[in-house]
């Protein structure tokens, strides 16, 4: 097998208070990575903005990606851009600006240390099979990939190279790791509901 899995229950996750609200540690790297140590490769994670304006932490030399789930916010980076996020939009920004945020929502965020880089897509399934691919040629020679499926709302049910299934409830997200990835991994995302399932990808090379 060219990959691990990880399953992260919605119930096994860190939650915690910050100024603004709560926020939800779903995954970071290294496993013992602390981050308020800041000594972490890459981490992502969700929050509930529960206050109508706020600053972000500093965070210096990380990039930054964040995508809304619920609610809407606007964000002014100063001497740098602003932007207006929907649901499933997003916003790529350095750790190092300073950051003002208004708007109540939830988010779902990204951040990548040196050395790493990543992106996130959002994935929409009707009643059906959605398929999913971890193409090898979209990855480093000698580097480690990760690529993480988050279940925002629905239940989905996710088959790995037709041979692992897992079924995602709302909350819960799941992590392919691969390491000198050679070939082509499928995964397929089944819905078997009359409402959408809505997914974030997160992938993540370091």
């Amino acid at each position: 097998m060219s990959y691990s899995i990880k399953m992260m229950r919605k119930n096994e996750q860190t939650t915690s208070l910050w100024s603004g609200g709560i926020t939800t540690q779903l995954a970071i790297y290294p496993e013992d990575a602390d981050y308020t140590k800041r000594d972490f490769k890459w981490r992502i994670s969700s929050a509930d903005v529960e206050v109508e304006e706020s600053v972000f932490t500093p965070l210096p030399s990380i990039q930054r990606i964040i995508m809304i789930m619920e609610g809407e916010m606007f964000l002014q980076h100063e001497g740098k851009h602003q932007v207006l996020l929907k649901p499933f939009e997003q916003d790529r920004f350095s750790g190092d600006w300073t950051t003002r945020s208004m708007g109540r929502v939830k988010d779902f965020n990204l951040m990548l240390a040196e050395g790493c880089s990543g992106e996130l897509h959002a994935i929409h399934i009707k009643k059906g099979i959605h398929n999913e691919v971890l193409d090898p040629a979209y990855s480093r020679e000698g580097a480690k990939r990760s690529e993480a499926f988050y279940c925002v709302n629905g239940s989905v049910r996710a088959i790995i190279d037709e041979n692992e299934v897992l079924v995602l409830e709302k909350g819960d997200v799941m992590i392919v790791n691969a390491e000198n990835l050679c070939k082509t991994i499928k995964v397929k995302v089944c819905n078997h509901d009359e409402l959408a399932a809505s997914i974030i990808r997160a992938s993540i090379f370091y």
